[in-house]
C-alpha cells in the first residue's frame, strides 16, 4: 500500500476506466465538458450506501440539469451493481473496482479500524470533478444522510 493520496481542489483528477453495472466500460474522460460527481462508498445494499444511492438518485435530474453526471464506485462486482440497482430502483451509473485502482488513486481505499481490528477498505468520499477534468470540491470522510443535497448545493455555488 502506498501512501495515501490527499487530493484537493485544483488537483487534476486521476484518469480511470472501469465496468459499470452493464459491464461497459467508462472512463473519466468519458465526461470531458460535464461535472462529474464521484463518490466512493464501501459496498451495496448496506444501509448507509442506500441512503447515499436513493439521495443521488432523487437529485439526478436536477444535475443533469446541470450538466452533471453521477458516479458511484465500490470494490462489488457488477452482478452485485445489477441487483442493488434493480432492488433499490437506482437510476446512477454504478462502477465496479474490486482491484481498488480508483479507490486507491482517490485516496478512499484505507486502514480502517472496527472493534480493535485493523483492515483495509473504502472511506466513504465523494470528488466533484469541473469540466476540465479538475477537482473542484473534495468530501473525505463522508456522512450518507443528507450528503447528495450538499452536492448539489456545491455544484449550484460553483457553476
Amino acid at each position: 500500500m502506498s501512501e495515501i493520496k490527499k487530493l484537493q481542489a485544483g488537483d487534476k483528477a486521476p484518469e480511470f476506466c472501469l465496468q459499470d453495472q452493464d459491464d461497459k466500460k467508462i472512463c473519466l474522460t468519458d465526461y470531458k465538458g460535464k461535472w462529474v460527481v464521484l463518490y466512493f462508498y464501501p459496498k451495496d445494499d448496506t444501509p448507509g450506501c442506500t441512503i447515499e444511492a436513493i439521495d443521488f438518485t432523487g437529485v439526478k435530474k436536477d444535475l443533469e440539469a446541470k450538466n452533471t453526471a453521477i458516479l458511484g464506485v465500490s470494490p462489488d462486482s457488477t452482478k452485485s451493481h445489477q441487483k442493488f440497482i434493480a432492488k433499490k430502483e437506482l437510476a446512477i451509473t454504478l462502477l465496479s473496482d474490486p482491484d481498488h485502482t480508483a479507490l486507491e488513486e482517490y485516496g478512499a481505499w484505507q486502514l480502517k479500524k472496527n472493534y480493535g481490528r485493523e483492515y483495509y477498505g473504502v472511506v466513504r468520499s465523494t470528488f466533484l470533478i469541473n469540466p476540465e477534468g479538475n477537482i473542484a470540491f473534495a468530501w473525505p470522510n463522508v456522512k450518507a444522510k443528507g450528503h447528495a443535497e450538499k452536492v448539489v448545493q456545491k455544484i449550484e455555488e460553483l457553476q
